[in-house]
């Protein structure tokens, strides 16, 4: 499924990373425009700086513990003075949205929490209708193109 496709955003911005020095000023103007939603997607090919992106949101948010891919192990959860428990999820490895299902994703979309999803394309019919999803795609001048895409 295309989560673009299944029905058009409420509200769209492009962000141009040239560099990491900017991350942290990206990180700040999608938690802005992300508002109350709490189910982010981050997609892009492997490489692209989706976990290098989530590791600056988790910052802007005063996340102290080391913020990584949580490849193997499905889910990470961190603590934020500013955000309250934060989950991060990566669907890279599943073969199925029965394993998704299986680890519970559904009461952690559904909890309030902000929920930061790499890969959720594996699992497109468990993604709730109000998400943020955010693509990112690399330039042959290793910048990124970091567009967003709100679904109210």
């Amino acid at each position: 499924m295309d989560f673009a496709a299944s029905k058009p955003c409420s509200q769209t911005l492009q962000l141009i990373c040239r560099n990491v020095g900017e991350l942290d000023n990206i990180a700040c103007q999608i938690i802005r425009f992300a508002g109350n939603h709490t189910i982010w997607l981050f997609e892009g090919n492997l490489g692209a700086g989706k976990t290098t992106l989530i590791q600056a949101i988790c910052k802007a948010w005063g996340v102290r513990e080391n913020v990584s891919s949580p490849t193997f192990s499905l889910i990470n959860e961190y603590l934020s003075p500013k955000a309250g428990t934060v989950f991060h999820f990566d669907f890279y490895r599943i073969k199925s949205e029965t394993e998704a299902i299986d680890v519970g994703v559904e009461e952690y979309f559904y909890s309030g929490s902000p929920c930061l999803i790499e890969w959720g394309s594996r699992i497109p019919w468990l993604i709730p209708p109000k998400h943020l999803l955010i693509s990112i795609s690399t330039k042959t001048d290793f910048s990124r193109t970091i567009e967003l895409c709100r679904y109210d």
